[in-house]
């Protein structure tokens, strides 16, 4: 193993990889990223899942004007989708694992994974839900595999979404505790929704129209926040937080989506591409070159490259978490099939062009070692945390344009915004998932009431989060990446029922499986050695879910003579 260190960090000192300049990092990465969804997923769907573009979805047969509820126009869809899978995913773990291994193995990892994994897993999950009435995947897996597994699958998603929801709940109560002039501009951009969503849905004022007037009126809200930093005056600002905003969330998870859920997370979607439009022209303004090393080490902190990188990485490249989006509420927003495509696999490429600009934010946009004071980035990493150390690059990055200050805030108004739809959605899906597993499966009827479900599921977040959610966070990243595997065989398992060709979802799955599996062992010693044995009981339930589901899957592909 050093050997083959030593001759990967010669490579890189002999051709200088370690100072490239980060605006061919940008073209080489931006360039695959668009060769990647003009062909290959334009393959995945007509010739792998082979799509009717002429029928009806389940959000215009279905249509209960709560879940049910075909968007506006595909690009409201897109919004909501792209807002509800970006959160802090793909920056928190690019950021985090370019410190520990290094930003070759990371590029590498978010684009080929994007492309060949990801986008795949997240249009496949669509296509599943679809094809069964607007089902969540764990509702999928009784009628391609069997009730059991629907059962056993359902629980480990319920398992991991509670993780979901109380780490997400985490890092935006943090982000309003170190920033406070985000507070009045996060919660002005639910006014702002609701807004919007009458607008639209009651008035009937133009789509375009109404866009305009409500990204005014979320300008304003963004001047108030710079004037007025909102401080708790508490010593427990933290927890306070966090019981507020799952309170919003357990209130936002409970109306219909066209109210709140999906006008924020379109309206959310401007914040992103403005922030994407500005990191990049900072890159191509500023022209940094990449300061962090190419290539840190194959071992770090947090264990071997393989697998810990490609679960620390998560969003950024693949998300179990995609998978509940595009199942449980995409599929039920879907206004037509030709959408399908356009929301699913290129909201994953876009993600992966946020993960893109993150690596370069950090690694060209502060410096490695010495340097200006505060912009050291394995410092910052140590002394304030990855919300910071982002910001601060992102700042660097566009500082000719708007000032690193200005930018700096922009960073994180933009990651709490992601942050804050990642939570409401998830803590729906949860509902969904509960009142399915619990009142249909287990026939717990009061459990399918929404009021009942919901609660439960906020009161074991809150509980989960009170406690240090960063020991949350890598049960959470291994956990998510199982949850992709398992899609991806459910996917393989259907397609080769339906003698489809099924290699492109099965090779990304038994990858997927293999390293997620491998992660949580490796965290599971881990967290056994230092008594942590709360996470080691969630970790070994989560592997024996699993693992159940792995032996259903192989068991119905010998039963109907496809192996």
């Amino acid at each position: 193993m050093q050997a083959k260190s030593s001759l990967a960090l010669f490579f890189a000192r002999r051709y200088n990889w370690n100072a490239m300049n980060s605006v061919l990092v940008a073209l080489l990465g931006l360039s695959l990223f668009a060769a990647g969804y003009l062909f290959y997923a334009a393959f995945i769907e007509r010739n792998v899942w082979k799509v009717d573009l002429s029928k009806k979805t389940p959000a215009v047969l279905k249509g209960d004007g709560l879940d049910y509820v075909p968007a506006k126009h595909w690009t409201m869809l897109f919004g909501h989708h792209f807002a509800s899978i970006a959160g802090a995913g793909p920056i928190i773990g690019p950021v985090i694992a370019c410190a520990l291994f290094g930003w070759g193995p990371a590029l590498l990892w978010i684009v080929v994974g994007s492309i060949f994994i990801g986008g795949v897993h997240d249009f496949s999950a669509l296509m599943l839900s679809l094809r069964h009435h607007g089902a969540t995947v764990g509702h999928v897996a009784e009628s391609v595999l069997s009730r059991r597994s629907r059962i056993v699958f359902s629980l480990f998603l319920w398992l991991a979404l509670i993780l979901v929801v109380a780490v997400f709940a985490a890092v935006t109560a943090q982000t309003m505790v170190a920033e406070p002039r985000i507070v009045i501009p996060s919660f002005g951009l639910i006014l702002t929704a609701i807004f919007f969503g009458l607008m639209v849905y009651r008035w009937q004022v133009d789509q375009w129209q109404a866009t305009l007037v409500a990204l005014l009126i979320l300008g304003y809200f963004i001047y108030l926040g710079l004037q007025i930093p909102v401080v708790l005056p508490f010593a427990n600002a933290l927890t306070i937080w966090m019981v507020i905003l799952l309170g919003y969330a357990f209130i936002a998870s409970i109306i219909p989506v066209n109210i709140l859920l999906q006008p924020r997370d379109y309206l959310s979607a401007f914040i992103l591409f403005f922030g994407l439009v500005l990191g990049y022209a900072g890159i191509f303004v500023t022209l940094p070159r990449m300061q962090t090393p190419v290539l840190v080490g194959y071992q770090s902190s947090q264990g071997p490259l393989w697998p810990m990188m490609f679960v620390i990485i998560a969003c950024g490249a693949i998300s179990g978490f995609h998978s509940l989006i595009s199942s449980g509420t995409t599929s039920k927003q879907l206004p037509h099939k030709p959408a399908a495509k356009r929301v699913t696999f290129g909201g994953m490429i876009l993600e992966g062009v946020l993960s893109l600009l993150a690596i370069i934010a950090v690694c060209a946009g502060l410096q490695w070692h010495g340097g200006t004071p505060g912009l050291v980035y394995p410092e910052l990493m140590k002394e304030s945390g990855w919300i910071v150390t982002f910001g601060k690059g992102f700042g660097q990055l566009v500082a000719p344009l708007v000032g690193a200050t200005v930018g700096s805030l922009i960073a994180m108004f933009t990651l709490n915004a992601f942050v804050l739809t990642t939570l409401d959605s998830a803590t729906r899906i949860t509902r969904y998932i509960t009142e399915e597993m619990f009142g249909d499966a287990l026939g717990m009827k009061f459990m399918k009431n929404k009021y009942l479900s919901t609660s439960l599921v906020i009161l074991l977040a809150l509980w989960l989060a009170l406690g240090s959610w960063t020991r949350i966070w890598p049960v959470f990243g291994a956990s998510n990446q199982l949850i992709a595997a398992l899609v991806l065989i459910l996917a393989s398992v259907y397609l080769f029922q339906k003698r489809q060709p099924a290699v492109y979802t099965f090779i990304p799955a038994v990858f997927m499986t293999v390293t997620s599996i491998g992660a949580l062992i490796y965290q599971m010693v881990g967290f056994f050695q230092n008594n942590n044995y709360l996470l080691f009981t969630i970790s070994a339930v989560l592997l024996v879910l699993a693992g159940d589901m792995l032996v259903e899957a192989l068991r119905v592909i010998k039963k109907r003579g496809y192996a």
